[in-house]
Order: C-alpha cells, then structure tokens, then sequence
C-alpha cells in the first residue's frame, strides 16, 4: 500500500483503532487520521520516511510537511487507488461472465459495493476480487546454495526451543544427512530441529522442502526472525522465502498428502522483483504439454528484452525463476535450452480449469493497486419484488397468447407451425440460458424480445412469398420451395439476421453491462431463431404436402387482406420529411434544455440497508418511498426478508447536511408505521452499539455506468452501425442503402430520447434513464435496422428485376406495398406483446416497456417513410432513369 506495509508502532495502532471504530458517518481515512494525531500525540508525523515519505510517495510527499499538508496527498492518491480498483474490478467482474453486474463506489468511503446477479460460486467470486494480481519474476537460490542457512537457523531454534533432556536429539552435518536419515529418527522420536521436524518431503532444485500447510505459519514466523535471518550469509541477505501454491504428492504407501512448497527467492535492499507483471499484455488459459490446465503470457517490447535476459542469467546459472502472484509462487521453471525470446511465459501447476480462467482473467484487467478485503457478504433479492415478477411474466405469457392466436387466425394451419417454431426457439434459448448459468435481466428480456420479433418475422416472410407464389399460379410444392429458396425469402431472412448477428458481435466485444446482456441474448436468440424459423416449420409444412393433406397461407378471414393495397409512400415524402424534421428539432431542443430523468445508474444517489422488526413487502414499500422521492426508489431483500437495501438519487447533487437530514426525515416518516411505537427517529437513524433495527448503514454510492462505459458504449454503438452500414454496401452494392437505414436508425433512437425528455416530468409512471433504458433503446436500433433491411430488399428486388412497370418512384411503391401484409403483420405481433406487458406488467417496468413500444412504432413508420425516400432521393436522375428503361421495355 501507500505505507510500503510501515512497522511504526504508531500508524499499526492508529489503522487497528480505525478498523475498530467503522461505526457511523465518516469515512475510514478520517478515522483513521483522527487516530493516528491521537495515537502520536507529536511523536511521529504521516510524512515521516517509515510511514508515508517512502520510495511509493517519493516526490509527492516531503519529511518536512506537516500532518495537514500530508493529510491532502494522502486523500488523493487514496481516492486515484480506489478509482483504480473501481476499474479493475469491474473488468474482472465483466471478463468473469456475470450478466448486468452492479458495481458502485460507496461515496469517500474506500468501499465498492459489487452485487452480482445469479452468482452461484461465492469463493471463487471472493477470490477473484480479492486478488491484487500482483505478478512478479524473480531469481531463486537452489536449496545446495541456502541449504546451509536452513541449517544453521534449525540447529539455532533447536537450542534455544527444544527441551533436550525430554528427547534424543542427533546432529548432522548437512540437510541432505537430515533428511535422509528423517524416517529413523521419526521411529525413534528423535527431533532433529524444529525447521527440520516439519518437512513432509524433501525439495530440489529450487524447492527447499515440502511442509504440512499447517505448519506454514510457524516455518515463516521462524524465518522472519531477525536472530534468525542474521545467519544468512552476506549475498543471502536480503533472501524472501515464499510459500508456494498448495499441492499434493503420493507417499510411500500411496496416501495423497496436502503439501505447500517452499523457495527462497533473491531479493534486493529495494525489494524489488527481478521483473515485474506489467510488462504483460495479454494472458489466457491453456494447456501444458502434459495436458494440464495453465495460463499463457505474452509480454510487450520491453518486457520480452527483460526476460531475454533474466532467463539467460538463470540458465548460465543453471538456476530457476519463480513466477509470484501475490506473494505466491505459481511455478518455478529452470531454463534448460539458453535465453527466451520473443516475450512468451507460461505459468502451470496444480491447477483446475476454472482456476486458469480466473488467473488469466485478473492478469488481463490488471492488479488492483492494492489488496481488496470483503467486510460484508450477502444475498440480495432481485430489484424488481415477487408481485412484479408475477405480473411482467404472466402479461409476458399472456402477450405470446395472443400473437400465436393471430398467427393461427391469419395464417391458419401454417401460422401454428410457426407458433410450434417460435415455442422451440424461446425452449432453446432459456435451455442455453440455464446450460451456462446465464442470468434473465431486463437487458436480457429486450434481448428476447428483439428475438422473438425476429423469428416470427421470419416466417411472416416466408409465408407471405409463398402467397405470392400460389398466386402466380404454382403448386404448393412449388411455392414453398420457390418461398425458402435463396430467391425468395432466405435472402431476405439473412441479410436481416446477418446485421442482428453484426450488431450483437460488435456489442458484446466492446460493451459493458447491460450492453453485454443484451448482446449475448440476442446474439443467442438470432442463431437460435435462424434454425427454429428455417428448419422446424418446414418440416412440418413438408410432412403434410407428403401426406396429401390441405395446407393455406390465409383464411377466410385474412385472404383480401392488403390484396390490391396501394398508397403513394413517396408522394407525401416532403410531409414526412417535414414531420420527422419538427420532431427531430424539438427533441434536441428538450434534450439540450430539459434533459432526461437520469437515475442511479448515471448519476449516484443515496443508499441505505435498514433492518425491520419483521419481514416487509418490497412492492409496498417502493410505493410508498416513489411517492416521496419523486418515483426514484428502488428496493431489494439483502440476507433476510425483515432487511432492506433502498437506493434512492433523491436530490443526491445537493451538498451539505441538509439534504441528508431530509431524506433521513423522509424515510422515517414513511417507514415508521412498520415498527413498533417506541422507535424514535434518532434511534432510527444514529448508529449505537447493539443497534438491531433502523439505518444499519447509509452511504453515497457512485453511478454503475462510469463515464468509460459510457464511452465504450457510444463506440460499440457507432462501430456496429458502421460494420452493419458496411455489409449493406457489400450486400446491396450501393451506398445509398446504408445510408438510409443509417438514417432511419438515427431518426428512431432521436425521437425515443425526445419523447422520455418531453415526457418524464408529468407521465403517471417512471422514465428514469437506467441500465434497462440502454438495453431499450439497442433493441430500437436493431428492430428498425431489421425492418428496413426487409423493405429494402423488397425495393432492390423490384429495381433490379422487371416486377414492376411505370416510372422510378411508382416502382418504388409498388416493391414498399407489397411488403405491407409482412410489415404489418411483424409490428403488430411486437406490438401487441409489448402493449401487454405495458398495461398488465406492473410499475416497474413500464418506462422499460415503454421506450419499446415507443421505438417499435416509429421503426416501422421510419423504414416506410424515412429510409426509403433518403434511398430514392441519393440515388441519380442518372439512375432512375435507367431503371425506368430496363422496366418498360
């Protein structure tokens, strides 16, 4: 740490009564400085050269400044080490897998709440916060080289420890004579020395011994005393004994026995590794030759010159190097075939899989800046209470209800096939969900839902060309191969899902969080879809033309339907434009003035664990705190049902004690009637010992989304709308395509953001600006990317063949209108599900539900009335003229 692990008595007593003291308001470093000036009493000073003045705050910090000057360095490079731990956390937590992690910083307080939603393997999850990564290469002594010293420290303990007239004791002259001769003198009860009476297995190389793990504490106690080290030898002065990583060996008899290795490094006067971990720039988890799990390094220019080096000493030396993490020697390969270029390590041991990929995940976000400690551990209930899990799953069932009743009642037997696909594909998708332990978030469920639009799309498309087909006068059979032919509708199907799979890539590689989320569902669902949609309808439509039995595209109901629709899109394009236009101005204009309803996630807020007599309702009492805190109140179980975790950003940039002492009045107020009578306000809010009941801990959190996610999260947006852009210039072999839809895309995600920021003030529900928003908004983008890829390969279909006669505009028209039975029918199925689950799915997650519903509505206008014009419109006269030509001759 900042201290280089200072001995002064004063600061280790001034950090113990600090930890003792964590009681209350102040942050840790106030404590621990109000301790510290009552511990010194003038004594000793922070800037003094064993305490803070050291090689780590060398040039920050001078011996001749007093406690409040150093008091200012210190508080900035503990808030730079806890904004650095910030980071790495949460590349480690993001790399680990944990679908919508919530990472906050609890205001000055040093600490980083981590809730990890679905987390089943708590150690493994401890362990891999806890790890600093602290990786370092250093030069080994071989056990001939420092033999001597064991040798001497033993006899010197065994005189000073051992009770000589209760046992024999036997001298040797040398280790190798003590160990060999170890099983007489165990038969005899002869104690050869402490040191040497511990060794389980004699060592090699740079291995001094093998000892029992339970015997390691009281080895390195004897070690580290300073009588003791003074036998070292002058070049063995500055000597490190390590521990190795756990083991185990067989012994004579075949019993497996635990065993922890111990090395003796060479160390410096600076106790500075012969090489240190930053030089690596990529690890990942592979296999050894012998087949066992180890983990990869590759390191960067001036990293591979160092190891040319140090593995060239070693092997002149015919020596060892052992690779540290965390004070833990991981392995300690010799070099056998002169010095390694080219920058490459590995480290291997007894390892399992799961390890490996821990170890490569933590060297790849990099060492915290200094050891994490986990002070509390526990389970939290979900965000959202049991009530509104009920509701948003039953208006959820209830909404696939009803689009498989459309489906039935507009396509007939064939659309129950469809229902049959689209019922495989959501079994896939949660059996692939549940297979890898992923977690359902709201991120994950806009992912779903962008799916389900998708699959069901896909076999409106199909159905509606095999339609087209029966009316050109071919056989069923006919149809429905023509229908899936590349031909017909496949090519359409996979341009779509192409810019899906584009878009959920380039997002889950480069995003965070909920981007993450969404990304991995969607990218599971289209691959799933693809299959359910292409594979398990048709052979269901196969088997009944073989069996001779009747098959229909429509039904009396449904078979006029947009038969002989025609309507001029392009004809009004100078209104549509006009509209857009409007509505494009005044969103900006909202956003640059009213801005949006930020919550937690982007701004911070306040949050509280409060404990209550007896088990609570989390829905009632979110009710009851949204009315006070202006809707911004979330509420979740943490370890029992009668205590609560309740974040708020209720006036959270209003500094000073006043805003404090308001929402402490408020939450009082309000929760209160849930206790007994004699609980007082100052007993429910002011920390005592043996407090039971009431704020058990009130901090400021920080926002989950850091100003880098944000950014990352605007260059994955932009990078997969450029990928996307690019395949439709392959694709379609025009600009103009992309930049329609590029346009169209824009268009939908600005009046999305305009409508929440024209809205959020007087909407009878909440439209905070969260994790869920983003993920909202990515399936604005991808639904309006699909749709408009589906309408423009109907346009390039009718411009490059010769379906259509008349002039440039009255073709385009035609190609747009024989796509309305699909673009309709797709939309309303979207539609339909989300107006469901928005009437029938609870308060908390309306403003989700919402800004879908919102963003499918105005893809479906933007694919029709802004795309396409834009494509028309930046296309030559040149061009519309040849086109007419090739049609009407």
């Amino acid at each position: 740490g900042l201290s280089n692990n200072s001995k002064n008595p004063v600061f280790n007593k001034s950090l113990a009564d600090a930890t003792a003291n964590m009681q209350g308001n102040k942050t840790y470093i106030d404590k621990f400085f109000e301790a510290f000036e009552a511990n010194s009493k003038g004594t000793a000073k922070l800037a003094s050269p064993d305490i803070f003045a050291n090689r780590t705050l060398q040039g920050e910090l001078d011996f001749k400044m007093t406690d409040k000057e150093a008091q200012k360095v210190i508080r900035r490079k503990v808030d730079e080490s806890v904004d650095s731990a910030f980071g790495v956390l949460r590349k480690r937590i993001d790399k680990f897998g944990v679908t919508q992690p919530n990472i906050q910083k609890l205001g000055e307080t040093g600490r980083i709440l981590v809730e990890l939603p679905g987390a089943k393997d708590v150690d493994r999850i401890k362990k891999l916060l806890q790890s600093t990564a602290q990786l370092e290469f250093w030069e080994t002594f071989k056990v001939d080289e420092i033999g001597n010293f064991l040798m001497a420290a033993n006899e010197a303990l065994r005189k000073t420890e051992i009770k000589t007239t209760e046992i024999k004791t036997v001298a040797k002259d040398t280790l190798s004579a003590l160990l060999t001769d170890k099983n007489d003198s165990i038969a005899t009860k002869e104690s050869k020395g402490p040191i040497i009476d511990k060794i389980i297995q004699p060592g090699g190389g740079p291995v001094l011994g093998m000892f029992s793990p339970k015997d390691t504490a009281v080895v390195g106690g004897y070690l580290r005393r300073a009588d003791i080290r003074a036998l070292l030898a002058p070049d063995q002065f500055y000597a490190k004994f390590v521990w190795g990583k756990p083991t185990t060996f067989t012994d004579a008899k075949g019993k497996e026995i635990d065993a922890v290795e111990l090395f003796a490094l060479k160390g410096n006067r600076d106790n500075v590794a012969s090489m240190g971990g930053g030089v690596v720039t990529d690890a990942k988890d592979t296999f050894d030759p012998s087949g066992k799990p180890a983990v990869s390094m590759q390191m960067n220019g001036q990293g591979a010159k160092a190891w040319e080096e140090l593995t060239g000493r070693a092997y002149n030396q015919k020596s060892s190097i052992a690779i540290v993490l965390d004070n833990i020697v991981y392995s300690a390969p010799g070099v056998s075939s002169g010095p390694i270029s080219g920058g490459r390590s590995e480290i291997s041991g007894n390892f399992e899989i799961a390890e490996t990929k821990d170890l490569a995940n933590v060297l790849r976000a990099g060492k915290l800046p200094a050891a994490a400690d986990i002070i509390q551990s526990d389970v939290v209930g979900p965000s959202l209470g049991q009530e509104a899990i009920d509701n948003g799953t039953n208006s959820a069932l209830l909404g696939l209800l009803l689009v498989s009743l459309w489906m039935m009642i507009y396509y007939g037997r064939s659309g129950w096939y469809a229902n049959i696909a689209l019922a495989v594909n959501l079994l896939f998708i949660f059996g692939i969900m549940a297979s890898f332990n992923f977690v359902l978030t709201l991120p994950g469920i806009a992912g779903i839902v962008l799916t389900m639009g998708t699959a069901v799309d896909a076999n409106i498309i199909i159905y509606e060309r095999a339609k087209e087909e029966l009316r050109l006068g071919k056989s069923l059979e006919e149809a429905v191969k023509a229908s899936y032919g590349w031909k017909g509708a496949m090519r359409s199907i996979v341009d779509a899902n192409v810019t899906h799979i584009l878009t959920g890539g380039v997002l889950f590689v480069f995003g965070s969080g909920p981007i993450k989320g969404f990304a991995l569902t969607l990218l599971i669902g289209i691959i799933t879809s693809l299959f359910t949609s292409i594979f398990i309808a048709r052979i269901f439509i196969d088997k009944r033309i073989q069996q001779g039995g009747k098959l229909s595209f429509v039904t009396n109901f449904s078979k006029n339907f947009f038969t002989n629709f025609h309507f001029d899109f392009l004809k009004i394009k100078k209104w549509t434009y006009a509209f857009s236009a409007i509505v494009t101005i005044v969103s900006i204009y909202s956003l640059a003035t009213n801005g949006l309803d930020q919550g937690v996630d982007f701004v911070g807020g306040r949050t509280f664990q409060i404990r209550f007599e007896k088990p609570v309702e989390v829905e009632g009492i979110k009710a009851e705190l949204a009315k006070v805190f202006d809707g911004s109140a979330e509420v979740k179980i943490i370890g029992n049902d009668n205590q609560l975790k309740i974040t708020t950003k209720y006036k959270v940039q209003e500094p000073g004690s006043e805003a404090d002492e308001e929402v402490n009045k408020l939450l009082f107020d309000n929760l209160k009637k849930h206790y007994s009578a004699g609980l007082t306000y100052d007993k429910f809010v002011n920390a005592y010992d043996g407090k039971k009941y009431g704020i058990l801990l009130a901090s400021k959190v920080g926002p989950t989304i850091a100003e880098d996610i944000k950014t990352n999260a605007y260059w994955a947006v932009i990078g997969a709308m450029l990928i996307v852009g690019l395949y439709l210039v392959i694709s379609f072999r025009k600009w103009q395509y992309s930049l329609g839809a590029i346009a169209a895309v824009v268009h939908d995600v600005i009046f999305v953001l305009g409508i929440y920021s024209l809205c959020y003030k007087f909407m009878p529900f909440g439209m905070e600006i969260d994790q869920h928003f983003i993920a909202a908004i990515l399936t604005v983008i991808g639904y309006s990317m699909n749709d408009t890829v589906i309408v423009f390969d109907r346009v390039r279909e009718f411009l490059g063949g010769k379906k259509a006669k008349g002039d440039f505009n009255s073709i385009v028209n035609q190609s747009i209108n024989s796509t309305m039975s699909r673009t309709i029918n797709t939309s309303l199925t979207m539609i339909l599900v989300l107006l469901i689950m928005f009437i029938f799915g609870g308060d908390s997650i309306r403003g989700f539900i919402f800004a879908m519903l919102i963003g499918i509505i105005v893809g479906t206008y933007s694919s029709l009335f802004i795309a396409t014009p834009v494509l028309c419109d930046t296309m030559s006269e040149e061009e519309h003229l040849r086109i007419e030509k090739e049609h009407n001759t």
